[in-house]
């Protein structure tokens, strides 16, 4: 089981795409805290779906805590610039993972950060966009946890409808 947990977001745009990032690496549950998002969607109802159909039946949950998130022996994995974490490069992916990220303009608390079983950070120069950075650690999971693809198959199933290339052998 796959959980993504998004600390007090602030841009519904930011959500979105995690929305589609969710349903493309077959996240389970999106959750969410604080009120800047509900508030930022009521103030601009007219904001494109950005999310597409890839991500309408993943659910997105309004929680009070992290705790709300966590899902039986789910372990806690923070994705944060935190001193001591683990580069993404170097880490292992738990089987049943919540992955936790801080708000666009601001970082997780010490205390979910003292909470985590585990910490990691995107090796980059400077903070990567909240949907950039779950996009990254959601494609980095399946990379190493996914056994061989059926390259063909898997392109088939997933192109745009427009898209028929091939290489020639």
């Amino acid at each position: 089981m796959v959980n993504i947990g998004l600390i007090n977001p602030k841009s519904p745009h930011n959500v979105s795409s995690v929305m589609r990032s969710a349903g493309n690496f077959s996240v389970d549950k999106v959750f969410y805290t604080g009120k800047r998002y509900p508030r930022a969607l009521m103030r601009n109802p007219d904001l494109p779906d950005m999310h597409r159909k890839v991500g309408q039946y993943i659910p997105l949950s309004d929680v009070l805590s992290v705790d709300d998130m966590l899902v039986g022996d789910m372990k806690l994995v923070c994705v944060e610039f935190v001193e001591n974490a683990t580069a993404l490069p170097e880490f292992i992916h738990p089987e049943s993972a919540l992955y936790v990220f801080g708000p666009e303009d601001g970082s997780l608390t010490q205390d979910i950060i003292d909470r985590a079983d585990t910490v990691v950070y995107i090796p980059t120069i400077k903070s990567m966009n909240l949907a950039a950075s779950v996009n990254v650690v959601l494609y980095d999971r399946m990379a190493k946890l996914s056994n061989q693809f059926d390259d063909n198959k898997l392109i088939r199933q997933n192109r745009d409808i427009n898209n028929s290339l091939k290489l020639k052998n």
